[in-house]
């Protein structure tokens, strides 16, 4: 993608997200309808599925050679990262959207043959945007997100992690480990939605983000704003993330990202 169309896509996303934002907050006490999908706490709203099909009816109007890779079925059937892929998350945080009508955001993240060139998280109902562009660094609506501090240990650090990964009939990562990390830890976190805990990690107030189950439109947006602020973001066992299908992540500050990984997450085959 070369500098002027990379500027074009990033303004018209931009413009996108933005109205699709507006258009959540002007319906969102209007009565909802819910159903379940992989499990009784995987919920999915028509707003879910209305915010993704604007996304997929608008890409595929301005750039029909783009690809969409989303979450509702509105998108491609994708199975390699070749030219542009659209990767999108119309509500990340349903289940917050749902029960706190906050805590949840639209993701974007725009990847040209594999590599992020830009990415969005739009936290909704705060009206804070997060964007970058690969090599231009990260922002927090028009306020540069300065590089992140490395030199903080994790004893001092707080992370954003489930409390699942600590149960042990969890089917993931042996829990020890992850008990051991949580007293090691200053704190931790747990926002319901990965776009946000991604965001924040990219702004500085959290160190780092574990999980043992991400979708791509989970974290293809979050991973650039990290990367783009100097973090790294890898899956759990430190090898790079696949973009097309479920998997682990860890996102933190340079630092403490080996340390977590090799000190305390045990994965289970």
């Amino acid at each position: 993608m070369d500098k002027k169309m990379k500027q074009e896509v990033y303004d018209q996303a931009k413009t996108w997200i933005l109205e699709a934002g507006e258009r959540i907050r002007e319906k969102i006490d209007a009565p909802r309808s819910i159903e379940t999908k992989s499990n009784p706490n995987d919920l999915v709203t028509e707003m879910d599925q209305e915010t993704e099909e604007f996304f997929a009816d608008r890409i595929k109007e301005t750039y029909p050679k783009h690809f969409l890779l989303g979450e509702e079925g509105f998108g491609d059937e994708i199975e390699e990262m070749k030219g542009t892929v659209w990767i999108v998350d119309p509500i990340d945080g349903t289940m917050n959207f749902v029960h706190q009508k906050r805590n949840f955001a639209i993701s974007i993240g725009i990847y040209h043959e594999g590599i992020g060139e830009i990415g969005f998280i739009y936290n909704v109902m705060e009206d804070v945007l997060y964007s970058a562009q690969k090599g231009q660094g990260a922002f927090k609506n028009d306020q540069q997100l300065p590089t992140l501090n490395q030199s903080r240990p994790l004893e001092q650090s707080i992370l954003a992690l489930n409390t699942t990964w600590m149960l042990p009939e969890n089917p993931h990562v042996d829990h020890t480990g992850m008990e051991r990390l949580v007293k090691k830890l200053r704190s931790t976190r747990s926002y319901g939605s990965a776009a946000l805990e991604f965001a924040f990690v990219a702004e500085g107030i959290l160190d780092g983000y574990l999980t043992m189950t991400l979708m791509p439109w989970d974290y293809a947006a979050g991973a650039i704003l990290v990367q783009e602020v100097g973090g790294t973001v890898t899956r759990a066992d430190k090898q790079e993330l696949d973009l097309l299908n479920q998997t682990t992540v860890l996102a933190s500050r340079v630092n403490i990202h080996d340390e977590i990984i090799d000190g305390y997450v045990d994965l289970k085959k």
